[in-house]
């Protein structure tokens, strides 16, 4: 029998007979048969997680479709709106030779856009892949759209390597966008098909569309800051103490009295007047095109007491710090999740060495450590303490993980949390 390589190689040659060997696969690995080939390991840990995760592989089962208001509100808040012509110019070629279908997806697993083939689209609408439908993982799992998004990089699903029967006349290829300034999930781009028409080469183009996405947002980021700077540079000129400008994510583009700081973490919904910010304190917010000014008021002190680490979701994690000045919740990238939920679980701290490796199995990789503390350090100021690492002594720590210690950061690789070690 063909192994796992082989079964990839036949997909390439023979869509036919790949498809009939992978129900054949399927159909033995959801039965607990061995000796066969096995799945693709991608693939097999989506299967596994889907059946925790309790989906019925013969019937599956699609949640509700967004309102059309819903719908409306998550498109225009999306960054992925300002990508669309790009991906949509990239990838109609294919679409329309190929017979598929491109979608668009948030974060969640949401379908945002949805356009291609119009035979193809008629066909999806059969199967509940259509705007507004949450094609997730866990709501209807192994597939283009949603499993990218877990384990956050590109994946090929070819015909019955699709967890639920229904979905198993298509082949999919999607890949995952992140936010190119902190590495944040955005969402993802997704090419849909019959599996008989759609070429391996295809998950290469959607990868490469996707970095194309990443890069035009990183060149819009840095024109935005160069605008908002030449507009700040005179206003700070003439502020006495200190003072930051920043856009409205937060990224600075000037600064006086004071050291630079690349980003200020901003609460939701901030508006002129007085605000306390995590890393600096009582500040003055005035508006600025594009951005806000920020005057430092009082000295620059760690005012929470309490942070919640929230490692629940499958796809995104959150900090929130509370205290007497009020709240503030930042998402997470990746490696800033493995880092702090580290650090959570073991108060006495640990050294550059001891994470790195619990986190790459090298305890030689200390630079990496000690670049991404850093970046934490940025909006978690002086909650987080060095020599070793560690949470402030008198900050109320606390954790949200999974219920089952197997989803616990899905996308991680690091042996410390694979292992189990540190779950506890």
């Amino acid at each position: 029998m063909p192994s796992a390589m082989d079964v990839a190689r036949l997909a390439a040659m023979d869509a036919e007979r790949a498809a009939r060997l992978l129900k054949e696969i399927r159909a033995a690995t959801l039965a607990g048969r061995r000796g066969g080939p096995p799945p693709r390991a991608v693939i097999n840990e989506s299967w596994i997680r889907a059946v925790r995760d309790g989906l019925d592989p013969e019937q599956g089962c699609l949640g509700d479709l967004l309102s059309v208001e819903e719908l409306a509100e998550r498109r225009q808040r999306s960054p992925l709106a300002e990508v669309l012509p790009l991906v949509r110019e990239s990838l109609a070629p294919v679409t329309d030779e190929a017979q598929s279908i491109m979608a668009i997806c948030d974060a969640e697993g949401r379908v945002l856009w949805r356009e291609g083939h119009p035979a193809v689209l008629r066909k999806a609408d059969l199967l509940g892949f259509e705007p507004g439908a949450d094609w997730s993982e866990p709501a209807v799992g192994t597939n283009g759209v949603g499993t990218p998004l877990v384990i956050r990089r590109p994946v090929r699903v070819h015909s019955a390597e699709h967890f639920v029967r229904a979905q198993h006349p298509w082949t999919c290829a999607g890949a995952p966008i992140t936010d190119p300034r902190d590495g944040r999930l955005l969402g993802g781009v997704d090419v849909s098909g019959p599996h008989e028409t759609q070429h391996p080469a295809t998950l290469a183009l959607v990868a490469s569309v996707a970095k194309l996405a990443e890069a035009w947002l990183r060149e819009r980021h840095l024109t935005g800051l160069d605008r908002l700077r030449s507009v700040a540079a005179p206003v700070l000129a003439r502020v006495g103490g200190r003072a930051l400008a920043v856009d409205r994510d937060g990224w600075t583009a000037g600064v006086t009295g004071m050291p630079p700081v690349d980003r200020v973490a901003l609460p939701r919904g901030l508006a002129q007047g007085r605000a306390w910010l995590p890393s600096l304190g009582d500040c003055r917010v005035e508006m600025l095109p594009g951005g806000w000014l920020l005057r430092v008021e009082e000295p620059r002190e760690a005012a929470a007491t309490r942070v919640f680490l929230d490692v629940s979701g499958t796809r995104r994690s959150f900090v929130t710090v509370s205290g007497g000045a009020g709240d503030w919740t930042h998402e997470l990238t990746p490696r800033h999740a493995e880092l702090l939920y580290l650090l959570a679980v073991h108060r006495p701290g640990r050294s550059a060495s001891e994470l790195a490796e619990a986190l790459f199995g090298d305890p030689g990789r200390t630079v990496t450590v000690r670049a991404e503390v850093s970046r934490i350090r940025r909006y978690l100021g002086g909650l987080l303490e060095h020599r070793p690492y560690r949470f402030r002594e008198d900050a109320v720590v606390e954790v949200a993980r999974p219920e089952r210690g197997c989803d616990l950061l899905p996308h991680s690789s690091a042996p410390s949390i694979r292992g189990g070690a540190d779950t506890g």
